[in-house]
């Protein structure tokens, strides 16, 4: 029979300054630098649960903001499930941190993504980090993808190319086919 999945709520915490801050917490038994969340307590809501270890981890009464997204992953051979929303501290902490948790960082983005122990939560907050810095007007969103070449229109950028540029193109085409062409026989 299949285990319930555990429920968890947190928060990516800013802090608004000259440069934006993300806060990470460090665990105690675990001594791994990890987003503040925590499970759910009976009959409360995700986002109740998200106030609430957001402020026993980072010891900062917050401001909630929206959704950002959820974050799924095994734990203890369970299924967690973890509800992120955005928050900002403003002023100093409140509380003392929670007897689980060893300190609290406040950190760039960048710093907090190299920071955290665990590599789900690096790949989250790399994908989130920016649209909760966007969204608390702290930082432009990300430039979206330009949209595919067709084949004509590659052709006809290609015929643009100085002949320096054309030949790099040239040059990165076969070292690409050369790995292509590695990773077929398997030895890539």
């Amino acid at each position: 029979m299949a285990r319930a999945p555990v429920m968890a709520a947190g928060g990516i915490v800013l802090w608004r300054g000259a440069v934006p801050l993300v806060a990470v917490v460090r665990q105690r038994k675990r001594n791994e630098w990890v987003l503040p969340k925590g499970k759910l307590d009976d009959g409360e809501t995700p986002k109740e649960a998200a106030h609430r270890e957001v402020l026993e981890e980072t010891g900062h009464d917050v401001a909630m903001h929206e959704f950002l997204g959820t974050l799924v992953y095994q734990s203890g051979g369970r299924t967690k499930v973890v509800h992120f929303w955005r928050m900002e501290a403003d002023g100093g902490p409140v509380r003392k941190l929670m007897n689980d948790i060893k300190a609290v960082d406040w950190l760039t983005l960048e710093d907090a993504i190299a920071r955290l122990s665990r590599e789900y939560e690096r790949v989250f907050l790399t994908q989130i980090g920016p649209i909760a810095l966007a969204a608390a007007g702290l930082a432009s969103p990300p430039a979206p993808e330009p949209p595919p070449l067709h084949a004509d229109e590659l052709d006809a950028a290609l015929q643009t190319l100085t002949p320096a540029e054309a030949a790099s193109v040239d040059e990165l085409r076969h070292g690409l086919l050369q790995k292509v062409r590695a990773w077929l026989r398997g030895e890539a």
